[in-house]
């Protein structure tokens, strides 16, 4: 019974890591872009000065 639970306590942590990684990969501006700057009618303007390719609406 106890590996049964510390099974369930390994996959559950790997799980809630999966996501977290997931989430902090698909931001808006990530990567060489250097982050958001700005937000202009509803589009992130990236710290580079593009517009993020984002299907995400920001209200800032």
């Amino acid at each position: 019974m106890k590996k049964l639970g510390l099974a369930l306590a390994i996959i559950t942590c790997g799980a809630i890591s999966f996501v977290s990684y997931a989430e902090a990969r698909n931001t808006p501006c990530s990567g060489k872009k250097g982050g958001v700057a700005a937000c202009r009618s509803g589009k992130f303007v990236c710290k580079d000065g593009s517009i993020s390719a984002s299907k995400k609406i920001c209200s800032r």
